[in-house]
């Protein structure tokens, strides 16, 4: 079946250039297409959404600029072990992006843009390829291993297998251990995506990477899903985490995907662990690790990488 979504502009006393012309026309368009396709979409210039759609194409260029320059910044945040027996810490892979000044434009400010531009698959293989290559030269200065989580996008799930096939390769090029990196795919873009995310974790899993289903519980059919998904981790959304002191019905809600997650041999998450109020409710729960600023703030890549323990200086 074919479809068609077409967005008209009209040519004004205000229209500055062919290009902001050109531009407006592809906001129109983009709107068709976000209310389902095979609709003709009229900018209206008094519309109030039109000054955001203005900001998040003025943000496009910005992020096509920093892709090519690469000004992009890797963070981190921890993600904490709450019992003994859980595992080692490791850290959340997150995103910033350097201005031409040199100041840190957090993602709130360009990631809308880049969700509504379809540019996240090229944000997503960029910070792959420089988290493994950042990984890679660590390990080889320290003799040191950092397990982390990298955010995906439903986005790229659109190729599974061209996706799996990239991150494949790059284990290879910089001769990784796959157990170390897990990648983290909200709930919502699997269910959107169920089919080819199913295929993407099958065909990824098989390199010895881990996966976790982030912001669960959000969902309508989250636990029947879960079933179909090979994940490791269930990372409980934060809507839940941030009130679990106050509010019993949260508390029951983070229980009862806590104890899902571990009838199916999976390891928990919380998010928006802020205080320690919230920590040691989550402990008494039994959930397996922590992350939020109340057990460390999202601080450089190349920051943390540089605190780890060096084996190589300890052997020498």
């Amino acid at each position: 079946d074919i479809s068609v979504s077409i967005g008209i502009a009209p040519i004004t006393v205000e229209t500055q250039s062919v290009t902001s012309l050109m531009n407006a026309a592809e906001t129109a368009r983009n709107v068709s297409k976000e209310r389902g396709r095979n609709t003709i979409h009229v900018l209206d210039l008094e519309d109030s959404n039109l000054l955001e759609r203005k900001e998040q194409i003025r943000w496009v260029g910005q992020i096509q600029s920093a892709l090519r320059e690469n000004r992009f910044v890797l963070y981190a945040q921890l993600i904490q072990p709450l019992t003994i027996k859980t595992g080692k810490p490791h850290y959340e892979i997150l995103l910033r992006m350097q201005d031409d000044d040199g100041s840190v434009i957090p993602p709130g400010k360009f990631l809308p843009a880049a969700e509504s531009f379809y540019l996240m698959s090229s944000i997503d293989y960029w910070v792959i390829d420089k988290t493994l290559s950042e990984l890679a030269d660590h390990i080889r200065e320290s003799g040191q291993r950092c397990q982390v989580s990298i955010n995906l996008s439903g986005q790229s799930l659109n190729d599974p297998v061209g996706f799996a096939a990239f991150i494949g390769n790059k284990l290879e090029q910089h001769e990784l251990d796959a157990r170390d990196i897990c990648f983290e795919i909200t709930e919502s873009a699997a269910i959107a995506n169920i089919d080819d995310a199913r295929l993407f974790i099958d065909q990824v899993s098989t390199y010895g990477c881990q996966f976790s289903l982030d912001d669960f519980g959000t969902g309508l059919s989250s636990f029947t899903y879960l079933k179909n998904l090979k994940v490791s981790y269930l990372k409980i959304d934060g809507s839940f985490v941030i009130d679990i002191v106050d509010d019993p019905v949260c508390e029951s809600m983070v229980a009862a995907i806590n104890q899902v997650g571990h009838a199916m041999q999976l390891q928990t998450v919380a998010e928006f662990v802020e205080n320690d109020t919230i920590m040691q409710k989550l402990v008494e729960i039994g959930v397996d690790y922590g992350q939020g600023y109340g057990l460390g703030k999202p601080v450089p890549f190349a920051e943390i990488l540089s605190s780890l323990p060096n084996s190589k200086s300890k052997s020498a």
